[in-house]
């Protein structure tokens, strides 16, 4: 009898500490992220980007069945972006400050999610080649949080859209789809 309390309050206490996002929690992550051009935009070009992201649970989860879910905001400082393109290799930083992320309801030991994010991308030389090194990024993505013990793997599928919105002239843009590996927490 003892050894099936022992069970159950272990069991308890992982399911405990594997808990999904919640209102008012804060999430810290640590990402790295890769990919290759696709349609639409410069070809031939590729990139690697890490970075940091700090985000604010926002609501208790609500919404119809398989929707249900909170909704959270973001910021992502992104320090590390290389460019790999035919002309040359472009290393730059920038930062996100606008993400927007529907954390759906936790399932088992993974949370989904989906994600909408815009920021700023200024690098050592002009992406794509002859436009500008002042750039602004837009993206979406589906992915998912895996949660182990108080912390989460999270892997997703990226589109992101670099481009100077005109300041110059041509303004073709780059269009990539990238895999995206983080490693964070919720926490109150």
């Amino acid at each position: 009898m003892r050894r099936l309390c022992a069970l159950l309050l272990l069991f308890s206490a992982i399911a405990a500490a594997q808990r999904g996002p919640q209102a008012g929690d804060h999430e810290i992550q640590l990402w790295m992220g890769a990919g290759h051009s696709v349609p639409g935009g410069t070809s031939h070009t590729g990139v690697w980007n890490a970075g940091l992201r700090y985000g604010w649970v926002l609501t208790d989860p609500h919404g119809p069945g398989f929707l249900r879910g909170s909704f959270e905001y973001a910021v992502d400082a992104v320090p590390f972006f290389l460019v790999f393109q035919p002309a040359n290799t472009a290393y730059g930083a920038g930062v996100n400050p606008l993400v927007l992320k529907w954390n759906f309801v936790q399932r088992g030991a993974l949370v989904p999610y989906l994600e909408l994010g815009g920021g700023t991308l200024f690098t050592t030389h002009e992406v794509p080649s002859h436009t500008s090194s002042v750039n602004f990024t837009s993206g979406a993505a589906l992915g998912f949080h895996y949660l182990r013990g108080g912390h989460n793997v999270s892997f997703d599928l990226r589109y992101m859209h670099i481009s100077n919105a005109g300041l110059t002239s041509p303004n073709p843009g780059v269009n990539t789809l990238q895999v995206r590996v983080g490693f964070g927490a919720f926490r109150k």
